[in-house]
C-alpha cells in the first residue's frame, strides 16, 4: 500500500511540475506593447482593427506569440502631451514602446519642445526597464496614404505593422 501511495504523490508531482513549467513558459512569452503616438498611431480614418497596433498584435500572435498591443494613439498629440500621459498610458510590466511622435509639435507651433520632450520618454520609460522603438515620422513616407497626405490607408497600415515586426521581435530579446 505504501508504494502505491508513493507512486501516486510521485505522479502528482510530475504533473504538477510540468504544468507549473508549462506556464512558465507561457508567461515567458506574454508580453505587453504599447504603442504610443499620434494619428498615425491611432488609425485616424480607418477602423482600430486597421491601425497599425491591432495589426502588429494579429502578425505577432500568428508566429505563436501572447503579445498585447495597446493603440495609446490620439489624433492631434504633441510630444508634450505624451509625456504628460505617459505614466498613465503605460502600464507596470509593459515591455516594449512604440514612440511615433507625429507632426503636431511643428503644427502647433512647439517644435523646439520636441527633442526635449522624446529625450525625457525614452529616458522614463528606460528607468522603468521598458525597451523604446522609435518609429520615425520619415518611414511613414514609404507606405500607401490617404487622400490627405498624412494618415496612411489600411494598406499602408499593414505595411508598416509587417516592417515593424522585425524590429519588435529583436526589442523582445526572443
Amino acid at each position: 500500500m505504501g508504494i502505491r501511495k508513493h507512486r501516486r504523490q510521485l505522479v502528482a508531482w510530475m504533473v504538477y511540475f510540468s504544468l507549473a513549467m508549462g506556464l512558465g513558459i507561457a508567461a515567458a512569452d506574454s508580453a505587453t506593447i504599447v504603442a504610443l503616438g499620434a494619428s498615425n498611431t491611432y488609425g485616424k480614418g480607418v477602423s482600430r482593427g486597421e491601425a497599425y497596433p491591432a495589426q502588429l498584435e494579429s502578425l505577432l500572435r500568428a508566429k505563436g506569440r501572447d503579445i498585447r498591443v495597446i493603440n495609446a494613439g490620439i489624433n492631434g498629440d504633441t510630444t508634450g502631451s505624451m509625456l504628460g500621459r505617459l505614466d498613465s498610458t503605460v502600464p507596470d510590466g509593459t515591455s516594449i514602446v512604440i514612440l511615433q511622435p507625429g507632426g503636431n509639435d511643428r503644427r502647433k507651433g512647439v517644435a523646439d519642445a520636441s527633442a526635449g520632450n522624446l529625450a525625457a520618454i525614452q529616458s522614463r520609460l528606460k528607468v522603468r526597464g521598458i525597451r523604446v522603438v522609435v518609429l520615425d515620422n520619415a518611414m511613414l513616407g514609404r507606405y500607401p496614404h490617404q487622400p490627405d497626405g498624412q494618415h496612411l490607408t489600411p494598406e499602408g497600415y499593414r505595411m508598416l505593422a509587417q516592417a515593424l515586426l522585425p524590429r519588435v521581435t529583436n526589442a523582445l530579446g526572443r
